[in-house]
């Protein structure tokens, strides 16, 4: 391993920005858009004809992006560096009939989405933001971000036995109020109008979700960790986005052409037109390949030669829990990247894999560590082997180490949101 390079505190400062910014998938890839755009990226249309210029450009669909970097020089089979990621977080969703409601109290229906640790969101100050879809076909962000709602949990003194362990009924036992009065059909659509500045008739329908309003900050005696929603996975959005504006700026002098490619729904298996397992990656390196006057040869030929980075958080060492980790890995936060390993293939990295990975590392003056499971414990699994299958391109699965994954505050190193930027940097350079 190298030695550590100095820190640089503004790319967390920035990151915990971003976090703060991004309540929802939709948000983040607003986010990272507006970050590439200050870069010299442009959006291009999938409906629209694609030119085979250098420069950067990106795609917008849904909560997923897709940006890449032609370097002046490239032809049409010119391998691709892909970093991938997910935008998208175990959470509270709001049901097509949103308005309920109880003993005198205001509530909203909500649906569980992915693997989310329940007990914390309880008595929890939320907020609520997504997406609003208009009746003349566009669409508008919203994000009411302040306290508006609560799940409160129940008093010791009525459950005695609580601190025994506590069992949540996902459809009783998660709905949160909203205040005082029964709900109202229309209450929520009322609401979305008025925060948003539109008629009730004006709003066809929504993607909504609940959201921690407390910000991210630094945390430790001497503030060498980090604490917010959502480090999984816009901790590797950022950087991947900071990675490829870093290789951008490099131009000509690129050796393959650089993407960022972070999907949505990764928490639920990735199955939709904007997750890994669809096909929207595939059909953006085709079309960047066909724009630059490329056939299916020089589509085959570029995809040969491409390598994805699938980045995702994995699990710290708990000290509490060490012996639910594998005796011989225990990855520490600000230990930087970690390189995950499963021979079972819920990760896809091979031999070859750890060779361009420990490569781009050293390269950067990175350090980083190994991370595999305990055997009797399930491993879980990323974009990684999604990527592999479909598109048949090599794909690495790294990341970086926290813990209370899936929690509404989870817990990371300081330095390994730059210290991983900078392995990224260098693996999209290289």
């Amino acid at each position: 391993m190298c030695a550590l390079p100095a820190f640089d505190r503004r790319h967390t400062d920035e990151l915990l920005t971003f976090l703060a910014a991004s309540p929802t998938p939709y948000h983040a890839v607003a986010n990272a858009a507006e970050r590439l755009e200050k870069a010299g990226f442009r959006a291009v249309s999938e409906t629209e004809e694609w030119d085979g210029a250098s420069g950067g450009r990106y795609v917008l669909r849904g909560g997923a992006i897709i940006a890449w970097y032609v370097p002046e020089g490239a032809t049409a089979a010119t391998p691709f560096r892909v970093v991938g990621a997910h935008t998208d977080s175990p959470n509270l969703r709001i049901k097509p009939r949103p308005d309920t409601g109880a003993h005198g109290w205001r509530q909203l229906a909500v649906e569980i989405y992915g693997g989310t640790l329940l007990n914390t969101w309880l008595d929890r100050d939320l907020g609520l933001a997504g997406r609003l879809a208009l009746r003349d076909g566009s669409t508008r962000l919203v994000n009411a971000d302040r306290p508006l709602l609560r799940v409160p949990q129940l008093a010791i003194h009525l459950d005695r036995g609580v601190n025994d362990g506590l069992k949540l009924d996902r459809q009783r036992h998660m709905t949160p109020l909203w205040g005082l009065g029964e709900g109202r059909e229309g209450d929520l659509l009322g609401f979305l109008a008025e925060e948003s500045g539109l008629e009730q008739s004006d709003i066809a329908g929504w993607d909504l979700m609940l959201h921690a309003v407390e910000p991210p900050a630094y945390l430790g005696r001497d503030r060498e960790l980090i604490t917010g929603p959502r480090l999984d996975n816009l901790l590797s959005v950022h950087a991947g986005t900071a990675a490829l504006v870093r290789a951008a700026e490099e131009g000509a002098a690129l050796p393959h052409i650089p993407v960022l490619a972070a999907f949505d729904h990764e928490e639920n298996g990735s199955q939709s037109d904007t997750g890994a397992d669809g096909p929207l990656l595939g059909n953006v390196l085709e079309r960047s390949v066909f724009a630059r006057g490329g056939g299916y040869e020089d589509r085959a030929r570029a995809y040969a030669g491409t390598v994805c980075l699938s980045s995702d958080t994995g699990h710290a060492v708990h000290p509490n829990y060490a012996e639910r980790h594998d005796p011989t890995h225990h990855p520490m936060p600000n230990g930087g990247p970690i390189l995950k390993v499963n021979v079972n293939q819920r990760y896809a990295t091979d031999g070859t894999g750890r060779a361009v990975f420990t490569a781009a590392c050293e390269r950067a003056g990175v350090p980083w560590q190994a991370f595999v499971s305990n055997n009797a414990v399930p491993c879980g699994t990323t974009i990684g082997p999604l990527t592999a299958a479909r598109h048949g391109i090599a794909t690495v699965d790294i990341g970086v180490a926290i813990l209370s994954m899936h929690s509404t505050r989870e817990l990371a190193g300081a330095d390994d949101p730059h210290l991983l930027a900078g392995a990224l940097s260098a693996f999209l350079t290289a």
